[in-house]
């Protein structure tokens, strides 16, 4: 398992940016829009970790914007923990098996959703391409928030 970001909601793009990059010194190393989703993903790094995080290494803080106004309450800004695993379907199984719940099991092969002791909310991403889509994780539904 590799750790890859934080993701934190924000209500201003620029404003965030001129407090993390600006006054913090971090620096962004990618971005993504989604038309479709209605949110723009911005990617920072550290600065100690802005060589490996352009190698897609390092750890991250996510920004992330959503197009439609949002208030964000009870800690909602705070999105999620993000790591990264070799077999996302035999993780999740292993997990079941030791009594985790899977909020959003991975039905597309590629990201699913658990929650800590304490409710904090983390995604589990496959590494490198999405697997194959397969039973029983296909037609598992979404349990409780995520």
């Amino acid at each position: 398992m590799r750790y890859l970001h934080t993701m934190v909601r924000v209500t201003s793009i620029e404003d965030s940016l001129d407090f993390y990059c600006n006054k913090m010194g971090m620096t962004e190393v990618r971005r993504n829009e989604s038309e479709k989703g209605r949110f723009t993903l911005v990617f920072l790094a550290a600065s100690e970790d802005l060589a490996s995080a352009e190698a897609a290494s390092a750890p991250l803080l996510e920004l992330t914007y959503n197009w439609d106004p949002e208030e964000y309450s009870g800690g909602r800004n705070f999105g999620h923990l993000a790591y990264e695993v070799d077999n996302i379907y035999e993780y999740c199984e292993n997990l079941q098996n030791s009594g985790v719940t899977i909020n959003r099991p991975p039905r597309d092969g590629r990201m699913a959703f658990i929650r800590s002791p304490d409710n904090i909310s983390i995604e589990i991403l496959q590494k490198g391409e999405a697997l194959e889509i397969r039973e029983p994780w296909a037609s598992m539904k979404n349990v409780g928030e995520w």
